[in-house]
């Protein structure tokens, strides 16, 4: 395991194939149906094997501007291959490049990045300092998916530990001194702590939209109520009514699917479901 930080001989020929593997186990599962809101897909939503990856790769540089670019290159060839992979079998086509963007944004970023992370092989006090921030998302990664485990168990519960098990395997095998990997985990532990304490968590899952039925082609008269719902604790529907036009307020869990039924005052009843597609990013409301 110690080799993985600083005992590689990361050839420009390895990580390019560290990229193109990276890219297509990640688009698998994100297209596989069973994987979805299971930790086997977060790799393909959050970053947190991202931020681990990245880690190796600076690690194992030469020098400063071989870390970053390899930085760079590594994320300019897995990013893109796992939208490309999943363009076949997606309804939204190449659209679905729309949320590169971001990861397009992460990826000129790595430059600056991986230059200044290739002095985590100094092994010392600054090395901590550099590798601080990406521990703190870790954590945060880690907590968010550890809440919504317990909310759910066990989806995302293998998330929550790997990101735990990340900054261990990266403290004990990166330093070569006892007391910087003490350093190390200890101040980690104190982050995690200032987080429970606070409450930050960076994956709340709650919702709460308000969504326009005028292109639902329905005629709604008089006083309309919710006369069914099915769903978890979270999930609520209030209709609004401004003039005429009306509308609903949709609360709910991003894990959760709801059902529902309004009636209006002369007893035409309409049913419909909605949930949070984490592909989309958005609430989906459709009329059954």
């Amino acid at each position: 395991m110690k080799k993985l930080f600083g005992g590689i001989n990361l050839t420009w020929k390895k990580l390019i194939t560290f990229a193109v593997i990276s890219g297509i186990y990640t688009a698998i599962m994100a297209l596989l149906p069973f994987t979805k809101d299971t930790s086997f897909r977060d790799i393909a939503i959050l970053f947190e094997w991202w931020i681990f990856f990245g880690i190796i790769i600076i690690s194992n540089g030469k020098n400063p501007k071989d870390s970053a670019l390899k930085c760079f290159v590594f994320f300019l060839i897995s990013q893109p291959l796992v939208y490309l992979i999943q363009v076949p079998f997606s309804s939204m086509g190449w659209k679905l490049f729309g949320y590169y963007r971001y990861w397009f944004l992460w990826t000129l970023a790595c430059l600056p990045m991986g230059f200044i992370g290739y002095f985590i092989n100094k092994k010392n006090i600054l090395s901590i300092i550099i590798l601080l921030p990406m521990f703190f998302a870790l954590i945060l990664l880690g907590t968010g998916y550890l809440n919504r485990a317990f909310e759910s168990f066990p989806h995302h519960l293998l998330s929550g530990i790997s990101c735990f098990a990340m900054i261990v395997v990266i403290s004990l095998n990166l330093f070569d001194r006892l007391k910087y990997k003490i350093i190390s985990l200890s101040s980690c532990l104190v982050i995690a702590l200032v987080i429970i304490i606070f409450g930050i968590n960076l994956m709340n899952s709650k919702f709460e939209l308000t969504k326009s039925l005028d292109d639902y082609n329905i005629q709604l008269n008089g006083e309309v109520l919710v006369t069914y719902f099915s769903g978890t604790e979270e999930g609520k529907v209030e209709v609004i009514n401004e003039n005429g036009v009306y509308s609903l307020k949709l609360y709910g869990d991003n894990r959760g699917k709801y059902d529902f039924t309004i009636t209006d005052e002369i007893g035409m009843p309409y049913s419909f479901e909605y949930y949070y597609d984490s592909e989309e990013e958005k609430v989906i409301l459709n009329r059954k």
